[in-house]
């Protein structure tokens, strides 16, 4: 946005984004739905870090800042009605993946390909703790690093344990610290950031299944077989390493979501992802309003939900992606309780037996 408009136009338009869109009201309505956690992301370009906390440019061109102030303003919330809060950076300078989410899409991200990217990184994650660690309970460094490609295995191993460090000398033990598996799989890190050389350090662990074909084209009973099947291999990880949690995952057992694979970009289901491809059927009735969803997909989406909640049951807890979204039902949790699929008392089961 800030690449195709004017500095003011955007900040008015994300102001208007950011008094809205989350609200006190949100916050009452997790407690109240009996969650505990609220997973919050930061993009670097919104930290006000100044030339006084980094030896690193301060610029964030091409994004519009502002967003700090309504993030304090989340964390207070959050402490008001009891609810702990994880706080990952979503998005470091150059990229930690080439995912829109991390602020930008390129087939050429550049996080990690030199000491400034991760060293930058390491000062926003001081800066954060040291001036919002009281409301903060879990500093996750980093979000989805793409530890697939050529020599950041060995940056992420390094930068975990300076981050870790960074946190600690910060601000002491108070804050727990989260890392993630860089897509290598948890049994990439065994041994690693354990007790005694490292305390109060957590495995995210996100579990999706529609971002390949042979995901997507598993059937709603193999969906959750995977999810079965992901339980053990955590709580085999969890036993003897980190505690884990699976801090992202969604209802959704297709990728049909509006833009979830880039703006402008289509789905894998429907075939409008790429030319030529495989096509699995319609998006109809799967995303979108609720009010097309039938009562068996409905049925199934809770027993999908079930599966996915015991994952996290059994090891160290789960984060549900996401709280509310814009057009796409099978993605919101909000939705789920206002639909019925996901159940106003997460204790609740349906279809306790799922992965017995």
């Amino acid at each position: 946005m800030g690449q195709m408009l004017d500095n003011d136009t955007v900040l008015d338009i994300l102001q208007a984004h950011w008094s809205t869109w989350i609200t006190e009201d949100d916050f009452q309505a997790m407690a109240a739905a009996g969650l505990n956690h609220v997973r919050i992301q930061l993009g670097y370009w919104s930290v006000p870090i100044t030339s006084s906390n980094t030896n690193f440019t301060t610029s964030v061109d091409p994004y519009v800042p502002g967003a700090w102030p309504y993030f304090l303003q989340a964390l207070n919330w959050a402490k008001t009605y009891g609810v702990n809060v994880i706080v990952d950076i979503h998005g470091a300078p150059g990229s930690q993946n080439g995912f829109d989410n991390s602020g930008q899409r390129t087939g050429n991200p550049t996080w990690g390909n030199d000491d400034t990217t991760v060293n930058r990184t390491l000062d926003i994650i001081k800066f954060v703790v040291e001036n919002a660690g009281g409301l903060i309970d879990v500093m996750e460094l980093l979000n989805e690093p793409a530890g697939y490609r050529a020599g950041i295995p060995d940056v992420l191993r390094g930068f975990w344990q300076d981050g870790y460090d960074v946190v600690r000398a910060a601000v002491g033990n108070g804050t727990q610290v989260m890392i993630g598996d860089g897509f290598l799989g948890v049994e990439s890190w065994e041994d690693y950031l354990t007790y005694p050389s490292a305390e109060g350090v957590f495995m995210d662990y996100h579990e999706y299944q529609i971002f390949n074909f042979d995901q997507i084209d598993l059937s709603q009973q193999d969906h959750i077989n995977l999810s079965c099947q992901v339980l053990t291999e955590l709580q085999t990880y969890e036993q003897s390493n980190l505690f884990t949690i699976i801090g992202e995952w969604s209802n959704a057992i297709t990728d049909c979501a509006k833009w979830l694979n880039g703006r402008g970009v289509g789905a894998r289901w429907d075939g409008s992802w790429q030319p030529g491809q495989q096509v699995f059927g319609s998006c109809d009735g799967y995303t979108g309003s609720m009010a097309n969803f039938s009562s068996s997909y409905k049925t199934f989406l809770r027993q999908y939900w079930e599966s996915q909640v015991s994952i996290g049951e059994a090891i160290h807890g789960w984060i549900f992606w996401t709280w509310k979204a814009e057009n796409a039902d099978d993605w919101s949790y909000q939705k789920g309780l206002e639909g019925g699929w996901i159940p106003q008392d997460p204790t609740d089961r349906q279809y306790p037996n799922l992965c017995s």
